[in-house]
């Protein structure tokens, strides 16, 4: 995910998400605006009945997410799983993009959050080569500063991917990223803010494939913006996350990487090291080992397509896959 990048994945909203004023109060501290811990209270109703409060410290979890609906459907499975093995959890859910939830990891205003190896790889070593899910994963783990660990990758991925609708690709011969090398000057890239400085963004498509597009333009995370102005044809290729449902119900083409600028990119958790403990790993590893891409995808679905409470689906699957 910048893969995945950060995958891999959306202005979606649930239950006890932060608010937008919030939010602003992270970037600010993040940015060392202040002490003070912005993420300090949040609600049970998120992690399906999780306590309501506390910090990384003492025992308690609180569990952060990017700002797609993915990443928030996996905050909520991490926040069940651990309230059902009687760990005491919390949830923060959309908190902004990697380089502002990894600040809040690392000054303990979260104490975990869903990731995805090759786009974190690439946030704590810019120069990284791996692309192998096993090479990708066991360079993550020497690259993390030692205030961090990442527990069991799953087998579940979603990355990053370069995506456009079916008449473009019809109109311009697409079936690759290298294929836009004739027509990139007359298309508007289209994707989160954070795109346009990433390695796996237009740094990363001007290296690899040496593409110069005519303009890039913000938009938000592989969410409705990106996708509203991919079929309006405001931008000719967007960045969007390939288990996305919104990708075969809109008819949209993932253009083929084969120059690897998105590596592997598996779910696996990101959490402090003073936050883990053996119960802990226990319970997220079960986890990730019963995640795999398929099954994403489906949750996702019934997420996005189907309108369904983001923490009530990852309840109900917790409760049919990890025991009594």
């Amino acid at each position: 995910m910048t893969a995945r990048t950060g995958r891999r994945r959306g202005l979606f909203r649930t239950g006890g998400l932060v608010a937008a004023g919030l939010a602003a109060l992270l970037t600010v501290a993040a940015c060392g605006g202040g002490s003070s811990d912005p993420l300090a209270t949040t609600s049970a109703a998120a992690s399906g009945g999780a306590s309501a409060s506390g910090s990384a410290g003492g025992g308690k979890i609180v569990i952060g997410s990017a700002n797609f609906p993915e990443s928030a459907l996996l905050a909520n499975i991490y926040a069940a799983a651990l309230t059902k093995a009687g760990v005491e959890a919390s949830t923060n859910l959309n908190i902004g993009s990697r380089e502002v939830y990894i600040k809040a990891i690392e000054d303990g205003s979260i104490s975990l959050v869903p990731e995805y190896t090759g786009v974190l790889l690439q946030y704590f070593d810019q120069q990284a080569t791996a692309v192998s899910s096993d090479d990708v994963y066991a360079a993550l783990q020497k690259a993390l500063p030692s205030t961090l660990v990442v527990l069991d990758k799953s087998a579940a991925e979603d990355k990053d991917a370069v995506v456009v609708t079916k008449a473009t690709a019809e109109a311009n011969n697409l079936t690759s990223i290298a294929d836009l090398a004739p027509v990139a000057s007359t298309f508007v890239l289209g994707g989160p803010s954070e795109w346009e400085t990433r390695p796996t963004g237009v740094p990363g498509l001007k290296e690899k494939y040496g593409l110069t597009f005519k303009e890039f333009k913000a938009l938000d995370a592989g969410g409705p913006l990106t996708l509203n102005a991919l079929t309006s044809d405001q931008v000719q290729a967007g960045n969007m996350f390939t288990t996305d449902p919104a990708i075969p119900k809109n008819d949209l083409v993932v253009l083929e990487d084969p120059k690897n600028l998105f590596a592997a990119q598996n779910v696996l958790p990101l959490i402090r090291s003073d936050a883990n403990n053996p119960q802990v790993t226990e319970v997220l590893n079960a986890v990730s080992a019963k995640l795999d891409t398929a099954t994403l995808t489906e949750l996702l679905t019934k997420v996005q397509d189907e309108k369904q409470d983001s923490a009530q689906v990852a309840q109900e699957w917790v409760a049919a896959n990890l025991g009594s």
